[in-house]
This record gives C-alpha cells, structure tokens and sequence, in this order.
C-alpha cells in the first residue's frame, strides 16, 4: 500500500486486511502519524521517496523484501470488500506468474457510490505476481509495462474514497495530474490509434479514446455532458452533479496546462 499523509485513510484500508498474510505501506516522508498509524493497524513499514506511482510499486515487488509472491496494490484511499478478497483468494491458485489481475473501482463520495457518474466500471492492474509484469507512467497514472500472459477481471471492485481529504486537496491533487497529462500529450506518448479503439484489451481501448478526446474541441463540457447525461449521472443526485462538474475542472485544468509554456528540460 502507498502512503503519504494518510493516517486519516489508513485505519479503514487496514482494517480490511487484517486476515492477509502479510501487509506492507511503503511511505514516501509522511509527516503526519502514518508510519505509526500503519504499525498500531499491523502493517510494516518501510520508506521510500516518491518518485511515481510505478516507481513505488515496482520499488516494493523487488526491494520491500516481500515474503509471498502474489502482490495486492493499493492506495490508502481505497478499501477491498471480503467479498473481493474471497474471490481472490478462490481464483490465485489458477493464475500463472504472468497474469494480472483487474480490478473495478467504485469511486465514492463520501458513502454514496457514484455508479452512473464516474463510468464505472473502470478496471486498474493490481494483482501482481514479483516476477510478472511492472509498471510503467502514462500521465498521472500507472499501468502494465509490458502486455501480461493473461488478463484476470474480477467481479468484486475495491471501494475507492477518492475525495476523503476534501475538495481543496483533492484540486491540488488533479492540478498535478493536469500537469502530468498535459507533458504525455506535448511527448506525444498520447497519440490516438484507431487500431487501439477495437483492441480487446479494454485499458488499450479505454486509453485510446481518452488520446482522440483531445483532439475534440470545448472538452471541459463534452466532459460533463458525457457523465452527466449520456451516462446517466443525474441519477447520482446532487453527489453526481458534483462529481461531474469536478471531473470537467479537471479537463479544464489541463487544458491551462496545455497553453502554459513547457518547463525547458534540463540539460
């Protein structure tokens, strides 16, 4: 599990845990209670600066000195349900090192499971064996660097308390991800494939229509109108309303992003 600043988060996701056979944070210089927190809840910790997303977990699969092979990835901010742990524990035995498994988030705000609103179900690679496959950036966030053996979708999905911080920490957070975006859209690392829109993978399809979305004008509102009507967001209710106004901030932010001048890499 990732950790930085999350002994608010930390008791929750732990909690969930305890009946694994081990559990390990990898903190990044947390400077609140977290290393504590993670202790008193029975994880062990160990440190590491913050590089990325991937950086970290593939940091704690060869240098975290983990005693099993099969690894669930998490943020602090999610939670898996017993239902999910079950049906991971009943299909690991079938897996070969080379697979990876997929979960589905539910993005929650507050209790309220956002579930037209934020396009669930979106699938993220967090089963991994140590010696399968590792991650690689692609803007903020992480994926698979390579194509696994196999593909595994689980039917249960993790609790994901995107906003539990508040809303100012959680703009902080995505003016970040803007920034992170818009340098993969300037590389062009974003390139649209319409090869990728029928791929069967579904990360591959999911990437390649978020890369021909930027070449769509007024995305910020073609954002909104997607989440809020052709996905039927409305039905979240006033979370709903919320939750899609934020996301369509979010295409704003990195539209801004887009029209700043690239930082000049160092030489």
């Amino acid at each position: 599990m990732l950790s930085h600043n999350e002994a608010a988060n930390l008791p929750r996701c732990l909690r969930a845990l305890r009946d694994c056979a081990e559990i390990v944070v990898v903190d990044d210089g947390s400077t609140d209670d977290s290393p504590r927190v993670a202790a008193e809840c029975g994880a062990r910790v160990v440190a590491h600066p913050f590089v990325s997303f991937a950086d970290q977990r593939n940091w704690a699969m060869d240098q975290a000195g983990l005693r099993h092979d099969w690894v669930l990835h998490l943020d602090a901010d999610e939670v898996v349900t017993p239902e999910g742990l079950a049906e991971i524990r009943s299909r690991l035995p079938s897996l070969s090192p080379g697979a990876a498994g997929f979960l589905a988030r539910k993005v929650m705000l507050g209790e309220k499971w956002l579930r037209f609103s934020a396009d669930y179900p979106v699938f993220v690679p967090r089963l991994i064996h140590r010696e399968g496959p590792r991650y690689a950036m692609r803007g903020h966030g992480e994926t698979l660097a390579s194509v696994p053996e196999a593909s595994i979708y689980f039917t249960e999905p993790l609790l994901h308390y995107n906003f539990s911080k508040g809303w100012a920490e959680w703009r902080a957070r995505h003016l970040r991800y803007a920034a992170a975006e818009a340098a993969r859209i300037r590389s062009g690392a974003s390139g649209p494939s319409l090869r990728a829109v029928f791929a069967r993978d579904r990360a591959a399809r999911r990437a390649a229509l978020r890369a021909l979305s930027y070449r769509l004008p007024g995305r910020p509102a073609l954002r909104f109108l997607y989440a809020y009507g052709l996905r039927l967001g409305f039905l979240d209710g006033r979370e709903g309303l919320r939750f899609c106004r934020a996301m369509a901030s979010y295409e704003r932010m990195i539209d801004e992003a887009l029209r700043r001048p690239a930082e000049p890499r160092t030489p």
